[in-house]
């Protein structure tokens, strides 16, 4: 089994929506690194979000089971 780490937005710009943002559940994952253990990806994400701010989007690092 391997997993999958990359980052993604969790909202897009619209003006029409309130404070100027909405969901963005269809956003482009962003390739970090592939690894073989859930330890690995959950290590990687912890380190990324804890040096990365996630900004208005909230830009935030994942991972997914390949």
């Amino acid at each position: 089994m391997s997993y999958q780490v990359f980052t993604r937005n969790w909202w897009k710009l619209n003006p029409e929506w309130p404070g100027g943002i909405e969901p963005d559940g269809g956003a482009t994952k962003h390739k970090l690194q592939k690894v073989a253990t859930e330890r690995e990806a959950r290590a990687i994400c912890a380190d990324w979000n804890m040096t990365h701010r996630p900004g208005k989007l909230s830009r935030k690092a994942e991972y997914e089971e390949l």
